[in-house]
């Protein structure tokens, strides 16, 4: 039992006056490469952390639910299953439970779809950094989704887990989400990316063994303030591209991604400013991610690197979604000899970037980012070595994509 099941557990006993059925863990995830292209209809390549969201739980025979964190403020928020059921799925509907929103709109799908759910007690804590673009939300959804299917022995596989937690968190959070974050949360692997096709659901197991070299998460630890609006933003003038060069094929392109660079170059003149440079990240970054695929297949973390340089400069031109807090960590990890690659990773301005470097180095690689960062924003930034870790739905039998 880790720190964090420890402390788990004894929220739950201190909070319920009894010992928890059972702990649960749902991962993180961070984004290798595929960034702001799940809702363009592209490939994303994400792996599950070993970090992640933990619960203690047991069931209650009286319909009762009651939900307690031991990361935020607050004491028990209580619920009747019964009611939750009852709501409808908006936003506004569950604003006045705060984070327990997450949870209970992952209750009130299951109930939707005829899952039969008593009550239940849950305590959760996380090993996420908050703020941080770690989908500690989408870890969060999915954790319930494990929670209920084995208190209360529901029939539910991990895709259907990951929509179902996509749908709670767009119509009770009321975050307009793409389906990477609870994907991979759900069907993540130790050792492995995740090949996902975001149009289609297909996806694939690459090994990701870094071998020689490490991953390094690096936080800005810069609140992301602009990451919605600007993410709604960018949505739009997709939409927008799409709209105006679609129907120059036959048939017509229902997704950016769906146009190869090679037919994107045919028809880009149609396309105004900034239009032009978005739609170009879209269909370049989807490209990147089938060759990092290709990269992993045949264990040339070199030629990953590369990539995800060329991801997070994509990123900073035509998509404009990084901001000086996350060039300034890119460009000091950047500046070393041993870092193969670095890149944002998230929703942007703010939050969190990855590096590959080489291993021996790792602690070289962490001081002189660490320094150069300070010098030039005037705060710390937070730097940890990233393991992969397996999520609650990685290992089901209905794995025939893979």
């Amino acid at each position: 039992m880790n720190k964090y099941e420890s402390e788990v557990c004894s929220v739950f006993e201190a909070r319920f006056g009894h010992a928890p059925a059972r702990t649960f863990f749902a991962p993180g995830r961070v984004n290798l490469i595929g960034e702001h292209i799940d809702y363009n209809g592209g490939r994303v390549m994400p792996c599950s952390l070993s970090l992640g969201t933990y619960a203690a739980a047991s069931p209650r025979a009286d319909g009762r639910i009651r939900l307690v964190s031991a990361d935020m403020r607050g004491g028990v928020i209580e619920a009747d299953i019964g009611a939750v059921s009852a709501l409808e799925c908006r936003p506004e509907c569950f604003s006045g439970f705060g984070w327990a929103a997450y949870p209970l709109g992952v209750a009130a799908k299951l109930a939707s779809r005829s899952h039969s759910i008593g009550g239940f007690e849950m305590a959760v804590c996380g090993s996420l950094p908050r703020g941080s673009g770690l989908s500690s939300s989408a870890s969060l959804e999915v954790l319930t989704c494990a929670v209920l299917k084995e208190l209360f022995g529901l029939t539910l596989d991990g895709v259907s887990a990951s929509l179902l937690s996509l749908e709670a968190e767009r119509d009770c959070a009321g975050v307009n989400c793409g389906i990477m974050d609870q994907f991979v949360c759900a069907m993540g692997r130790r050792g492995a990316a995740v090949l996902l096709d975001t149009h289609t659901l297909e996806y694939g197991y690459f090994p990701f063994d870094p071998g020689e070299n490490v991953l390094l998460i690096m936080n800005t630890k810069k609140p992301r303030r602009l990451a919605d609006s600007k993410y709604n933003e960018r949505r739009a003038e997709c939409e927008e591209a799409l709209r105006l060069i679609g129907g120059l094929f036959e048939p017509q392109k229902t997704a950016l991604c769906e146009i190869t660079p090679e037919e994107f170059a045919s028809v880009s003149a149609v396309l105004p400013e900034p239009l032009l440079r978005r739609a170009r990240h879209a269909v370049t970054e989807n490209r990147r991610t089938l060759e990092a695929a290709e990269a992993l297949e045949a264990g040339d973390i070199a030629r990953l690197g590369r990539l995800i340089n060329a991801s997070h400069d994509s990123l900073r031109d035509d998509y404009e979604v990084t901001g000086r807090a996350l060039d300034t960590i890119v460009e000091a990890a950047r500046s070393h000899p041993a870092v193969l690659g670095a890149r944002m990773t998230g929703a942007g301005f703010g939050g969190c970037a990855i590096a590959i470097a080489e291993r021996s180095a790792a602690e070289d690689v962490i001081a002189h980012v660490s320094a150069l960062y300070r010098s030039r924003i005037g705060y710390d930034c937070e730097i940890y070595t990233a393991e992969t870790g397996d999520a609650p739905f990685g290992k089901d039998d209905n794995d025939e994509n893979c």
